[in-house]
């Protein structure tokens, strides 16, 4: 009897255990999103061989490139950004037992998370010019959005009839678009096209002003005579209005000067720091006429139908697109104080 009453109540003790393996099994399963077949599986494995990863892991074909290969591509990258994948290639198999093809690089490179990118355009700044620009970050930090939206932006452009597709490409890293070795460095130029002025600030669009001709002191002085003044004493009429232009030569002629100390009881024109574009907000609605200029379903075929393309574009810029910019310059001038003076992802 008491043999059989023991062999009875471990009959019963591993029904109960199987009954809770199941339960749990089921319950994983749910919590997990498994089926209860794989759990099982895995929770007898487990129990055999006290395992509980899965073997395909190291199927397929080795990888070509290991961890010391990724290190050595960075490095080839590092040494020169503009390099194309064949020159990078063969770079790489320079010394190495096992060669390489394009294909092996080109997944290489994007499982590093590097991607062939266009690089940044940004203005050369000098020492002079990175000096001259943290001290106006410095004198504005202060500034909240209300301040600034005491400002007049102004600013020229010129829009291309026809676009150079003759652009550079580098590999970087997502968060590398600021790196020095990742900018590609602009001066001012000239080019075909239509040349325009415009103005803008938190309270409204002013005027967009085609050039027909290169833009001289004399014709700017008609500009701001004709366009400066009556916007900036409509929109200011307590005179605290502040007036922004940059360094072009023809905004800091002497008769341009002598107008500006003829009218400062009406308006003052803020001290611009050199090679600036990132600070002045009108760039980008710039960028905005480029990209609707674009996308129009009829590209204009001469430069009357391009002018009156812009100016079309520039009219239906909504007030919220200009005011966030403004907005945007307390945020503008950190960047500049945290990289002391040098250029910003703006």
């Amino acid at each position: 009897m008491g043999k059989k009453s023991d062999l009875s109540n471990f009959e019963r003790g591993m029904v109960v255990g199987a009954r809770r393996a199941g339960l749990i099994i089921s319950q994983s399963a749910q919590l997990l999103g498994f089926s209860r077949t794989t759990i099982s599986r895995v929770y007898k494995e487990w129990c055999a061989k006290g395992k509980t990863s899965s073997m395909r892991q190291s199927c397929g074909q080795k990888c070509l490139v290991d961890a010391r290969g990724q290190r050595r591509m960075g490095r080839l990258i590092q040494i020169d950004r503009r390099a194309t994948l064949t020159e990078i290639t063969t770079r790489y198999n320079r010394g190495m037992q096992q060669s390489i093809c394009e294909a092996t690089t080109r997944t290489t490179l994007r499982r590093m998370g590097y991607n062939s990118r266009r690089p940044h355009r940004v203005p050369l700044i000098s020492t002079t010019n990175r000096k001259k620009r943290l001290q106006f970050a410095r004198a504005h930090q202060n500034w909240t959005v209300e301040d600034w939206k005491n400002v007049a932006w102004s600013d020229e452009s010129r829009f291309l009839l026809r676009h150079s597709n003759g652009r550079v490409r580098i590999w970087r890293k997502q968060n590398e678009n600021m790196d020095p070795s990742c900018l590609v460095t602009t001066v001012q130029a000239g080019g075909g096209g239509v040349m325009v002025w415009g103005m803008f600030s938190w309270h409204t669009l002013g005027p967009l002003v085609p050039i027909g001709h290169r833009l001289n002191a004399t014709a700017y002085l008609s500009i701001v005579s004709d366009h400066v003044h009556p916007f900036m004493t409509t929109m200011y009429p307590s005179s605290d209005g502040y007036f922004q232009q940059d360094n072009a030569p023809c905004h800091k002629a002497r008769i341009i000067s002598n107008w500006f100390l003829e009218h400062d009881n009406e308006f003052t024109v803020l001290k611009w720091p050199p090679q600036s574009p990132d600070l002045n907000p009108i760039e980008h609605l710039w960028d905005v006429v480029e990209r609707e200029l674009r996308a129009l379903d009829v590209h204009p075929t001469n430069l009357h139908q391009l002018q009156d393309a812009i100016l079309s574009i520039w009219a239906n810029i909504s007030k919220e697109c200009f005011q966030h910019l403004v907005k945007s310059m307390p945020r503008r001038i950190k960047a500049v104080l945290k990289v002391k003076g040098g250029q910003t992802p703006y």
